[in-house]
């Protein structure tokens, strides 16, 4: 499969930290959220954050086979319901992955690329909302029957992880848009 050649040229001794903001349209954006939401509260419970999550951006980035959401099924809750990394970001890190090989000709610039949006994406999560651990971010233990329940009964599932579901998906969606993509990518090489 032919790929784009590389997005950027610019030097690692070129960094500047990342503003997670682009000139895409509103709309796209508020697409992209919205269809997370729809994922993350549909009554059947398909969806967790990281699978919500990555299958929106797959989707906003048109990314082949955007409805699959087995790569990201494991990785709720912080990975496995261990309370590690919020699973909005996993899956978003799964699908700025897929989208960086997309673009980016060679494989392991690719990583580099996919690994520094992703660091970025971090550092703007835990400004927002204080950490980017689950367990952190939540006050519960997900991997116990009684974290798990605790959690479903109060609803922070769709309070909490909503947000942080619409953060993800709304701070990363603009780079479906080649231009927005080019220059994050940019900022995330120069920061």
């Amino acid at each position: 499969m032919d790929r784009a050649p590389p997005c950027s040229q610019a030097r690692a001794e070129d960094h500047r930290p990342i503003a997670m903001t682009t000139r895409s349209s509103t709309h796209d954006r508020d697409a992209a959220i919205a269809h997370a939401r729809s994922l993350f509260l549909d009554d059947a419970n398909v969806h967790g954050c990281a699978e919500s999550t990555m299958v929106a951006l797959a989707s906003a980035f048109r990314l082949p086979g955007a409805g699959d959401s087995s790569a990201a099924m494991a990785l709720n809750g912080g990975i496995a319901y261990s309370g590690s990394t919020c699973g909005a970001i996993t899956g978003a890190a799964v699908a700025l992955g897929r989208l960086a090989a997309a673009r980016v000709s060679d494989h392991v610039e690719a990583k580099r690329v996919a690994r520094k949006l992703t660091g970025a994406l971090m550092t703007s999560f835990d400004v927002e909302f204080g950490a980017t651990a689950c367990r952190t971010l939540l006050g519960l233990d997900l991997s116990t029957e009684a974290g798990h329940r605790a959690f479903i009964e109060a609803g922070a599932w769709r309070d909490t992880c909503l947000r942080q579901i619409e953060f993800v998906v709304g701070s990363l969606a603009p780079l479906a848009d080649e231009a927005a993509w080019l220059e994050r990518v940019r900022e995330v090489e120069t920061g």
